[in-house]
């Protein structure tokens, strides 16, 4: 099992009282003349009821703990990725983080297909936060990593979904954010990428990066985090080892 590095006590990320709402609408106004009507008669736009996705969350990570959050789909792991991420915002709580974040809820999001290699990983760069500048640094460690050859200079339609993952795990990975939050991201790839991408989240997580990712596989997990969270219809059900809630989960929730 891998061990959390002593780096720091430092909390990178902190989760308090969390709730995400989301609603399921019965009704909206889509028209104008519908807006009229329903308002001259006093009748409510929108009729909707609220869909918890995830209630009461509440977690902190330490500067340089590798922390996975495990249940069945459905249950809020994306959903707190996102709320960590700051793509979602709370409708109750507070999520704090500290640091740059480097996410790949969804690998590909934010792909154009009409453009290039080249383009899409200027603006999946520019998506992560990452300047001109630092873009220029790291570029050439990205392509090669990617390892999609001249198809970086063809449009990303072309691309297998396998190549389209690289090149967004890639960009991801290659410039060492503070915080890297994973979604599911390794059941893309053959096995030597992912042999080699698990290299390099191993490399990060060595040098103190934290980690957060989502997965249903306890050996993946067990190689990166020491650390699991099990949520089930959008409550936190137990925290505690790897192998324990692995244990909990499999016996009892799924």
């Amino acid at each position: 099992m891998w061990k959390l590095p002593d780096h720091s006590s430092e909390k990178v990320i902190q989760c308090v009282n969390v709730d995400k709402e989301f609603y399921v609408y019965q009704h909206r106004t889509t028209s104008l003349r519908e807006w009229f009507i329903r308002t001259l008669m006093r009748k409510p736009l929108y009729v909707r009821r609220a869909s918890f996705t995830l209630q009461d969350f509440n977690l902190e990570i330490k500067k340089g703990e590798g922390v996975a959050l495990i249940g069945s789909n459905g249950a809020g792991k994306s959903t707190a990725l996102r709320l960590i991420a700051g793509i979602y915002k709370p409708s109750a709580g507070s999520v704090e983080t500290v640091g740059r974040i480097g996410a790949v809820i969804e690998l590909g999001a934010g792909f154009h297909n009409e453009l290039t290699g080249i383009e899409n990983l200027q603006l999946y760069g520019a998506i992560m936060g990452l300047n001109h500048k630092e873009l220029a640094l790291h570029y050439e460690e990205i392509v090669e990593f990617a390892e999609i050859g001249d198809f970086i200079h063809m449009p990303i339609k072309y691309y297998s979904s396998g190549m389209g993952a690289r090149l967004a795990f890639s960009v991801a990975v290659c410039w060492s954010p503070d915080i890297l939050l994973l979604d599911e991201v390794l059941a893309v790839g053959d096995h030597l990428f992912r042999a080699k991408c698990l290299e390099r989240l191993s490399h990060f997580h060595a040098g103190g990066g934290t980690m957060v990712i989502t997965s249903h596989e306890q050996e993946l997990v067990r190689r990166l985090c020491s650390r699991a969270v099990w949520l089930e219809k959008g409550r936190m059900m137990m925290e505690g080892s790897v192998d324990t809630v692995f244990k909990a989960y499999t016996e009892g929730g799924n």
